[in-house]
């Protein structure tokens, strides 16, 4: 009877353990000659996958992410990718080779590869903020068979025009405020930026008009130094021009606060775009960041509109 008992209390935490369908891990994995660095959440590892694309580029969001995935860890597998020279994969190795749109969107496409045979799913769901939301958006233009939808949250879809529009708007408003210190700063930039110094110009008075804490300046020359070249090959892709249809279901998230990654330029994009299925969702009261202002919001309608297409 001892020796039962005994083998029970062997073998029922191995038994707990195969049937459980919680995941949570973080691991590397081997992405483009490199180790990149993912995390999984859920409650069921058979709900769909869902990858989110952090924006930046560089701006890993996976110590907050919790903050507005928690619903969505309960009807998805989310998942979250330090990018190639971003938070910890940029801690575990150097790139070793120039990071380019091309390569980063190579890498997107390995990790979902890799989350569709690692979860046995043909397909997954793709969620891109800013900088996400261009990098997602080439994923699918370029695989759309490997997407039940995209999900673009505040995406840059033609940012030089965004970038102009904004200069545009900060200038006429500098000028209504007599604010000679803006006009001169703001006229030293160019589009697109030049340097550190005009990118700290252009956001470091954006954020004052609206409100915002400006960014400390050495903050934005140093980021400019490692990704201002990307930024810019990313800023003069014109999805109007290049994307004028995507054979996926595409939605859109903006904030009607968004100078900038202009939301009215995204708005008339949907417009145009032709996809099998397309929605977009307006946020009232927030700007860019609106998965983290409105998280409660931003889950209910990703369960809401996003969720159901898993069964088409």
């Amino acid at each position: 009877m001892v020796r039962f008992v005994g083998l029970l209390i062997f073998i029922v935490p191995e038994i707990f353990a195969q049937n459980s369908l919680d995941i949570r891990e973080h691991l590397a994995i081997d992405i483009g000659g490199i180790k990149q660095w993912i995390s999984i959440s859920g409650t069921n590892r058979r709900n769909p996958v869902l990858l989110f694309l952090h924006g930046g580029p560089g701006n890993s969001v996976m110590r907050y992410a919790d903050n507005f995935t928690s619903e969505l860890q309960k009807k998805f597998v989310v998942v979250q990718w330090d990018q190639r020279e971003s938070g910890k994969t940029a801690e575990l190795n150097a790139s070793g080779k120039p990071v380019t749109v091309a390569l980063m969107e190579h890498d997107a496409v390995e990790v979902i590869l890799y989350l569709r045979s690692r979860f046995s799913q043909d397909k997954i769901f793709l969620m891109g903020h800013s900088w996400g939301g261009f990098l997602g958006m080439m994923v699918a233009l370029n695989h759309p068979e490997l997407l039940h939808a995209y999900v673009a949250v505040c995406p840059m879809v033609n940012q030089l025009e965004s970038e102009r529009w904004s200069l545009e708007w900060m200038m006429n408003k500098a000028k209504q405020d007599n604010n000679n210190e803006a006009l001169g700063e703001l006229a030293a930039v160019d589009i697109p930026f030049g340097g550190g110094d005009q990118l700290y110009y252009h956001r470091s008075w954006l954020a004052r008009m609206l409100g915002n804490k400006p960014p400390p300046r050495d903050f934005v020359e140093a980021w400019s130094l490692k990704w201002l070249t990307l930024f810019n090959e990313a800023s003069a892709v014109n999805f109007f021009q290049v994307a004028p249809e995507i054979k996926c279901p595409v939605y859109f998230f903006v904030g009607t606060s968004d100078i900038q990654t202009n939301w009215e330029i995204t708005r008339d994009y949907h417009e145009r775009l032709k996809a099998p299925k397309k929605g977009i969702y307006f946020f009232e009261n927030t700007g860019h960041n609106l998965n983290t202002k409105e998280p409660e919001k931003f889950q209910k309608t990703v369960l809401k509109e996003i969720l159901p297409l898993a069964d088409n």
